[in-house]
């Protein structure tokens, strides 16, 4: 149950609308539900701001459907990652109101595209790396910010990434998704007086040992105010570039 709801009811058991028996019962789950396979947490939009996630890889069609339900039973924003287009075939058909989005390979509920200024700017390297970025670019907007999404700037053409700098350089928290070697963190970082999140992807020839090497270089960045989150974790990028985007007022360039 997210805040907005709890208030509304605990408003109704003050002004005597709901009898404290009644709301007890609505309260039951919290704060969390018990199925056989999952404690689905009801109540992590109260401490955390955003209900929870759902990580999709590794969980059946039934089982992720299952979740999804409980939560949107108490949510209107939901979020569910790394589902593949034929699990997400499956949720659809057994849970209605849920929109599948491809390119991020995630379901949701209550998406909106926000209007205005980008808060949060998301590129990516190679159009390889589009599915890392559109699940960062996905994961921000389901907090409620506008994104701008800059595709395929990697530094083996670096005039393509300087080209799109009055695009990225405004906005509040920068993503930068690669893989290979991953030095487009460094150079962005370079550019910018923005927090940057880098994130790795497992693209790559052999010895990109599946984004170690990205991740390995993003850490050894020169370029100072870059922080890196896991291998391909696009989600949990999103997720704190949208946190700090939330918490920053709009900043000017060069300030």
């Amino acid at each position: 149950m997210d805040s907005d709801r709890i208030e509304a009811l605990l408003e109704q058991v003050s002004s005597g609308e709901v009898a404290v028996k009644d709301a007890m019962a609505r309260l039951r789950e919290l704060p969390y539900a018990e199925l056989p396979f999952a404690r689905v947490d009801l109540h992590r939009e109260l401490r955390t701001g955003f209900p929870e996630v759902v990580f999709g890889q590794g969980k059946t069609p039934v089982q992720i459907a299952a979740i999804l339900e409980r939560l949107m039973e108490n949510h209107n924003r939901i979020l569910a990652t790394r589902v593949d287009p034929a699990a997400a075939a499956e949720v659809l058909a057994l849970v209605p109101g849920l929109a599948y989005h491809l390119e991020a390979r995630a379901l949701t509920r209550g998406h909106e595209t926000p209007a205005g200024p980008a808060a949060v700017a998301v590129l990516c390297a190679g159009t390889a790396d589009i599915p890392v970025a559109a699940e960062a670019a996905l994961t921000v907007e389901m907090r409620g910010l506008a994104v701008a999404r800059i595709w395929d700037v990697g530094v083996a053409g670096l005039h393509r990434v300087l080209d799109a700098r009055p695009a990225f350089e405004q906005a509040r928290a920068i993503v930068v998704v690669a893989g290979m070697e991953g030095a487009l963190a460094s150079v962005v970082g370079g550019l910018v007086d923005r927090p940057i999140i880098a994130v790795p992807t497992s693209v790559g020839y052999g010895a990109s040992f599946g984004g170690l090497a990205a991740l390995l270089a993003m850490l050894n960045s020169c370029a100072a105010g870059v922080a890196v989150v896991n291998i391909d974790n696009g989600f949990g990028a999103g997720y704190l570039a949208g946190r700090i985007a939330s918490q920053t007022p709009a900043l000017q360039s060069g300030k």
